[in-house]
């Protein structure tokens, strides 16, 4: 734990990206400064298909609330639900969504929500990129061995989107102080 503090210190902000779902979540956590980007950690918590919603809801929210306390970011960033073929398996998906959501709440935690459209862009820069085009994309920006799995490279995606964003505001609002 030590060792992630000490590195920690020159890194101005830490981002959680969280992509939700309620068989697989995924979580990416990167550090960044300025427009250095270092990869932290990421995973998945899985739950089982056989396990009731409210069931698989609790592993999701216990998993997430247990990799925030861990590394303690700043921001949260969860992709938002797109609209699916299946109305229901988008109102199962929110579920997971919210519950994401409120993990970082009860933290006090800003969060920050993000299109898939706008995760596309902000890491590949052309909203219509194909998963496998992101994925190759947040492997060399994170400078990352090897792809990771896919819902944490979709998780290290959206953070690596908020911290684009966070940037692209920053410079907008220093440009109109001026």
């Amino acid at each position: 734990m030590c060792s992630r503090t000490a590195s920690r210190k020159s890194f101005s902000m830490r981002i959680l990206g969280i992509d939700p779902g309620t068989r697989i979540t995924g979580y990416g956590i990167i550090d960044v400064e300025g427009n250095r980007l270092r990869h932290v950690d990421n995973g998945i918590i899985k739950t089982r298909s056989s396990d009731v919603l409210p069931l698989r809801l609790k592993v999701i929210y216990d998993g997430l609330t247990a990799v925030l306390k861990e590394y303690s970011p700043e921001a949260v960033a969860v992709e938002q639900v797109f609209m699916a073929k299946n109305p229901r398996a988008a109102l199962t998906l929110g579920h997971a969504r919210g519950t994401a959501v409120l993990s970082a709440v009860n933290l006090d935690l800003e969060v920050l929500e993000y299109s898939a459209l706008q995760v596309k862009s902000a890491v590949v820069g052309y909203g219509h990129a194909s998963k496998q085009q992101v994925q190759q994309m947040v492997k060399a920006l994170l400078n990352l061995p090897e792809v990771a799995q896919e819902d944490a490279s979709d998780a290290l995606a959206v953070a690596i989107c908020h911290a684009n964003s966070r940037k692209l505001k920053q410079a907008v609002n220093s440009s109109i102080r001026r």
